[in-house]
């Protein structure tokens, strides 16, 4: 694409020389050569700044929100974040691949993977990236799409209202999937009904001969099945129970290591699928990504096949080997109360010595006390047999806990009291939100042998 070209879709001024560019980069220190370079703003940064960096790293043009100093050709616009998702946009219209988008409080991130697994069995798939799921990376990633690419399955989240839509815009998606909705950053939407109506906008920036697959077990699907108008809805479910679900399990079964296994039953058939993913709660996630998958053309050999191949993404129940011979479930990448609560199930799965390791939950707002209070308790009931905490809010993890909860002033205190707990026999689930960053701690205290 020509510099001139895009000055006419983006409505900016055109700076110096026209030039031809094939790639875009936000980023000075991966700039490949050659590439355009746009200078996004945020509250913290200004990469307008940047721009002399960018031409030294061998940038072919620049998108600036404002005049800089450089002999670099560029555009100027009003807005880079908004260019940014302009050009992604055009981009996407051009390619031919199905495009999947998928959001939830939970679980999104494991069924973005089990459907790369799965779909890319028979063809090029294009998938989310790392944390590349908010209003930038959504765009970033959609640059990405070639005319190689079968499928796109793109990860959307957000910290508060309209950026999911904005993200929907973008992406224009065939099929669209909404996990769950609970209180994860609850702080940015206000209340569950804020998460609940930001998860809903996925809907509204569906095409309208798409898709949408709703899970059967939220208690808040009906809100969503009314913002569907009149697209198709496929309903997935765990159990199904008393509920009429498209896609569900039955016969769900865990071995020794808490890994599980499941018959999916479905529309096109029925298989039994065994995982090496732990815990009862990964059943739901397999059926949303079987059900997604076969609604985009996948095979019921394809989706048992890229299950059965599916490994623990890192930081969300991923099992390792700890000091001293014991086990340890590394699920720090992020908490909320209830992914601490099948977290905790996960843990009591297994045999030995239950430790509970736990830092601060972020982003719950006014509920922030009370949601601690609500993980402390439920450790408690469950049988947890010790726990330890690290962080200002987890002192109400410890005090609805009881007496064999103990909190530390930092982490390092954390740790030695952790290695002195550590046999063959014990089990140790390590888990906060992001912000908490308790992976230091599992670094500190995995080895580097397989579990």
């Amino acid at each position: 694409m020509t510099l001139s070209a895009l000055a006419e879709q983006l409505d900016g001024e055109l700076i110096g020389q026209d030039t031809e560019f094939s790639e875009l980069s936000t980023d000075t220190r991966t700039l490949p050569r050659g590439a355009l370079y746009l200078a996004l703003q945020g509250e913290h940064f200004d990469g307008n700044s940047f721009v002399g960096q960018a031409q030294a790293q061998g940038a072919g043009a620049a998108i600036v929100a404002k005049r800089v100093e450089s002999d670099l050709p560029m555009l100027r616009v009003a807005d880079t974040h908004k260019a940014l998702g302009q050009i992604a946009s055009v981009n996407r219209s051009r390619s031919n691949a199905t495009v999947i988008a998928i959001t939830g409080s939970q679980g999104k991130t494991t069924v973005k993977e089990m459907l790369g697994k799965i779909i890319g069995i028979s063809a090029n798939t294009l998938i989310t990236q790392a944390n590349l799921n908010n209003t930038i990376g959504v765009p970033l990633t959609l640059l990405q799409l070639t005319e190689n690419h079968g499928f796109a399955v793109i990860e959307m989240g957000a910290n508060s209202i309209g950026e999911i839509a904005y993200s929907t815009g973008v992406t224009q998606p065939d099929i669209a999937l909404i996990t769950n909705a609970n209180a994860a950053h609850i702080e940015g939407f206000g209340s569950i009904e804020g998460i609940v109506k930001a998860k809903g906008e996925i809907i509204e920036g569906l095409k309208e001969d798409g898709i949408i697959l709703l899970n059967a077990d939220d208690a808040h699907v009906q809100q969503w099945v009314e913002l569907a108008a009149d697209r198709r809805i496929v309903f997935f479910s765990h159990s199904n129970g008393t509920k009429t679900a498209d896609y569900f399990a039955i016969d769900v079964s865990l071995n020794e290591k808490g890994q599980v296994s499941f018959q999916l039953i479905s529309p096109k058939g029925d298989c039994r699928i065994s995982m090496n993913l732990l815990g009862q709660h990964s059943v739901l996630n397999a059926v949303a990504a079987s059900a997604t998958a076969m609604e985009a053309g996948a095979s019921l050999s394809d989706v048992m096949r890229g299950l059965t191949e599916m490994k623990p993404v890192s930081g969300r129940l991923c099992p390792l080997r700890g000091i001293n011979g014991c086990l340890m479930i590394d699920d720090s990448y992020n908490a909320s109360p209830s992914s601490f609560f099948a977290a905790i199930d996960v843990l009591m799965s297994f045999s030995g010595r239950k430790i509970l390791v736990v830092g601060d939950m972020k982003e719950m707002g006014v509920e922030t006390d009370e949601a601690h209070l609500a993980v402390g308790d439920y450790a408690r009931v469950a049988g947890v047999e010790e726990l330890l905490a690290v962080g200002e809010k987890s002192k109400f993890i410890v005090d609805a806990y009881g007496s064999h909860g103990t909190h530390f002033i930092d982490k390092a205190h954390l740790v030695e009291a952790c290695r002195e707990l550590a046999r063959p026999e014990s089990v140790l689930l390590v888990k906060g939100s992001r912000g908490a960053s308790m992976e230091s701690v599992v670094n500190e205290l995995s080895t580097d042998e397989d579990f």
